[in-house]
């Protein structure tokens, strides 16, 4: 049962640094620290669009439409961490 749980935490966590890695690099582009016509930076923000995307997608079809800011990441940032410190641990453990 504990290498389940590990095994659990162990990707939950690869998630949430993805996640963060994708939130923070949204901010540094929206306040233009960061380009997109640089290849490096717009190879690394397709990666994380191409693997954040399955996540985000059934997340925006719940929500109301917000256009100028989405939310998506924000639920799905909040999913991940309620996941990998209470529910899972409770679960698994309790």
């Amino acid at each position: 049962m504990i290498a389940i749980y590990q095994t659990l935490a162990l990707i939950l966590d690869v998630v949430f640094f993805i996640m963060l890695a994708h939130i923070i690099m949204s901010w540094l582009i929206s306040f233009q620290v960061l380009n997109l016509h640089q290849q490096l930076v717009g190879q690394i923000w397709t990666g994380l669009n191409r693997v954040l995307e399955p996540i985000y997608t059934p997340i925006r079809r719940v929500l109301p439409d917000t256009r100028p800011l989405d939310l998506a990441p924000l639920v799905a940032f909040i999913a991940v961490i309620s996941l990998r410190d209470f529910i899972l641990p409770a679960i698994l453990l309790g």
